[in-house]
């Protein structure tokens, strides 16, 4: 079976996205454990990241993390709360529920983001 250059590009960026994806759920467990129990396995997870940066990488690829940043309409990224607000208020990234995943400059897929109010 051959599989295309392009074919594997997207394997490797849905890959990544669903590490994103799972990072936020094993972060979430990891606050239910005791603090030795949690460093081991947070440890063996940081390496994993690390693997999947890594593939990333080879394939010429990034992800990149806005959580936090002021919101701008024009970010490469899909907010699901979008409605929540009005147009006057002041937006930023409170969760990033899957990357913008890059190749050099271009987008090779927007991310998922929860916005939140900022504080006036």
């Amino acid at each position: 079976m051959h599989v295309s250059h392009e074919e594997l590009v997207k394997s490797i960026i849905d890959m990544a996205a669903e590490a994103w994806r799972f990072r936020k759920v094993f972060e979430r467990a990891m606050t239910k454990l005791d603090a030795g129990d949690s460093s081991r396995y947070i440890s063996q997870f940081s390496w994993f990241i690390k693997k999947v940066d890594s593939a990333l990488e080879t394939a010429g690829l990034r992800m990149v993390n806005v959580e936090g940043h002021i919101f701008d309409v024009g970010m490469a990224v899909t907010p699901l709360n979008i409605d929540d607000f009005d147009s006057t208020d002041n937006l930023f990234i409170e969760q990033m529920i899957e990357p913008i995943i890059m190749d050099g400059e271009s987008i090779m897929k927007t991310g998922t983001v929860i916005l939140g109010r900022m504080e006036k």
